[in-house]
């Protein structure tokens, strides 16, 4: 008797487990979609603060805090300040998922791998944005990321082979750079999408990765300087790479231009946002 169940059991159960994947895979994705909207928000943020900076308007610090800070500063700002650190958890989930478990369509061995290193970077990126983003939002948020980043490059200076280490930090970070002015310029970006998506979208996602990928080469020579210096005050992030950035010939107009990529990027990921592979 027990045999003859056995089956229709195991189907109830196969059947509940698919019911509760299926009710769960559109909460998911809805919050990945929240994510990535906001991570585009953050973007635009940052580009406006840039293109402010570029022409003598004032503004804050242009980087991921100063955006934070600029939305605390609004009516509505603590709302988004949660719904972007709620999403940015999902995004961190996400990509956990991806590392352990994901990019199954690429071919066995090291490009898998390589991806998958890729998606856990990608997740602590996300669990940084997070943190930032509650930060904020329960108002004990730090405006300066720069002032942060000269004061770990000090205390990893600090120790035995410090400045190797912050050396390789910076080559580190100006590899990620590389990697997404290569992902622009030969449009793997589209890999991260499903679905049909129009030659304006590949060509926001090329500017706008592009540009990205500059602002962090930037801040990796910035960290590797610091380390051949001994100089802890050469280390910045982001807004500190921008104003290095302008202090160069024709400045003005290379933060400019890279202004304008970052805020392509901040566009992009609201398509992306709808076209993100599950």
């Amino acid at each position: 008797m027990s045999e003859t169940n056995a089956p229709g059991v195991k189907a109830t159960a196969a059947r509940a487990a698919g019911s509760g994947k299926a009710a769960a895979a559109p909460a998911g994705r809805a919050l990945v979609t929240v994510g990535l909207i906001t991570y585009g928000i953050v973007h635009l943020l940052i580009a406006w603060i840039a293109l402010q900076l570029a022409w003598g308007g004032g503004g804050g610090e242009a980087s991921q805090q100063g955006a934070m800070a600029e939305l605390a500063s609004t009516p509505v700002g603590l709302v988004v300040l949660w719904i972007t650190a709620v999403g940015m958890v999902a995004l961190v989930v996400w990509q956990l998922n991806e590392a352990i478990n994901g990019h199954r369509d690429r071919e066995e061995g090291r490009k898998r791998t390589t991806k998958r290193i890729g998606s856990a970077g990608k997740a602590v990126l996300y669990a940084v944005l997070a943190w930032t983003a509650f930060q904020f939002a329960i108002g004990s948020g730090n405006t300066s990321s720069g002032s942060g980043q000269k004061t770990m490059s000090a205390k990893l200076m600090s120790v035995p082979a410090g400045r190797i280490l912050v050396i390789a930090i910076g080559i580190g970070i100006l590899a990620i750079g590389a990697r997404n002015v290569w992902r622009g310029a030969t449009k793997k970006f589209t890999h991260d999408l499903q679905g049909g998506v129009n030659q304006a979208t590949v060509r926001l996602g090329m500017v706008g990765f592009i540009a990205k990928g500059i602002a962090l080469g930037i801040v990796g020579v910035l960290f590797a300087l610091a380390g051949i210096t001994h100089d802890p005050n050469k280390a910045g992030g982001t807004d500190q790479a921008l104003r290095t950035l302008l202090g160069l010939p024709f400045g003005q107009i290379l933060l400019t231009l890279v202004a304008l990529g970052i805020a392509a990027f901040g566009v992009y990921c609201f398509v992306w946002a709808r076209h993100a592979k599950d």
